[in-house]
C-alpha cells in the first residue's frame, strides 16, 4: 500500500493507494507526526510513502517519514519519472503540474491531452500521446483575478464569484464578476481552439478547485477529473519503486 503526501500553499492532502486504485483521501491544515503513526496503525500493510511540497516540508515528519516506512521518495525535479519532459527549465516546472500531467497520462493513455488546472493559478499543460510533456501556460486564477482588481485599485471592492452574473455588468460589482468570469471562460475554451488547431484530436482535462464552476460554461467538450495530482504522485512513486 503507498501513502501519497501532497503539500500545497494551504492544505495538505493525504491519499491510500492500493494496486494503483484510492481507497481513501483526506485534508488537513497541516501535516502531523501523530496522523502518520494514525495511518500506519490503520494500514498495516504501509510501506511506501511520496511526498511533494510547494515549500520546505516540517523536518520532524521528513524524518519520521525516512525513519518510519521502508520506503520513502520526496519529489523534487530529479525524481525519475514516467514522461518525457520537454520544459527548457524543467528545474521550475512546478511539482504539481509535472505530477497532474502523469496522472491525467495514467487516466487517458494514449491520447494528447490538455489539461487545464484551475486553481489559485489557471495553467494551462500539453502531453502528447507518446508520454512527453511539451509545455504549457500560466495565468492568475478566478480568485486571484478578483484579489487583484481590489488590491491594485484604489476603489474596486473584493468580491467573490457567483452563479449569478450578466454578460454586460450595470453595477461596479456585475461589471467586475462579469468581466472577470466571462474573460476566464473566453481563455479556457480559447485556448482549446488555439492548441486544436495544431493538435486535432486533443482531449482537454479540467481539474482543480474551480473546476466544477468552470464545467458547465465551457463550449467545448471537456473531461472533468478531481485528484488528478494525487493519482499522478502515486505513479511517480510506483515508477520509482519498479526500478529499485
Amino acid at each position: 500500500m503507498n501513502l501519497v503526501i501532497d503539500i500545497g500553499n494551504s492544505r495538505t492532502k493525504l491519499a491510500l493507494f492500493l494496486n494503483g486504485v484510492m481507497v481513501e483521501s483526506l485534508t488537513v491544515e497541516k501535516l502531523l507526526v501523530e496522523q502518520l503513526i494514525e495511518l500506519k496503525v490503520r494500514y498495516t500493510n504501509l510501506k511506501c510513502v511520496i511526498l511533494s511540497s510547494v515549500s520546505s516540508a516540517d523536518p520532524i515528519v521528513i524524518n519520521f517519514l525516512k525513519t518510519g516506512f521502508p520506503y520513502f521518495l520526496e519529489l523534487s525535479s530529479y525524481t525519475s519519472v514516467p514522461l518525457v519532459n520537454q520544459y527548457k527549465t524543467p528545474e521550475t516546472l512546478g511539482l504539481d503540474r509535472l505530477a497532474t500531467a502523469i496522472g491525467a497520462q495514467e487516466l487517458y493513455p494514449g491520447k494528447d491531452l490538455l489539461v487545464i488546472d484551475a486553481g489559485t493559478a489557471i495553467t494551462f499543460d500539453v502531453i502528447e500521446r507518446n508520454g512527453t510533456f511539451v509545455g504549457g501556460n500560466i495565468s492568475p486564477g478566478l480568485s486571484s483575478r478578483f484579489r487583484a482588481l481590489h488590491e491594485f485599485t484604489k476603489k474596486l471592492p473584493l468580491i467573490k464569484a457567483s452563479d449569478d452574473f450578466p454578460v454586460i455588468g450595470q453595477s461596479t460589482e456585475e461589471a467586475i464578476r462579469a468581466g472577470v468570469i466571462n474573460g476566464m471562460v473566453f481563455e479556457i475554451d480559447g485556448t482549446i481552439d488555439m492548441i486544436r488547431k495544431k493538435m486535432p484530436h486533443i482531449q482537454p482535462v479540467l481539474t482543480g478547485g474551480d473546476a466544477q464552476f468552470f464545467e458547465r460554461r465551457l463550449k467545448n467538450p471537456i473531461f472533468v477529473k478531481f485528484e488528478i495530482t494525487l493519482i499522478g504522485l502515486n505513479r511517480i512513486l510506483e515508477y520509482n519503486v519498479e526500478k529499485q
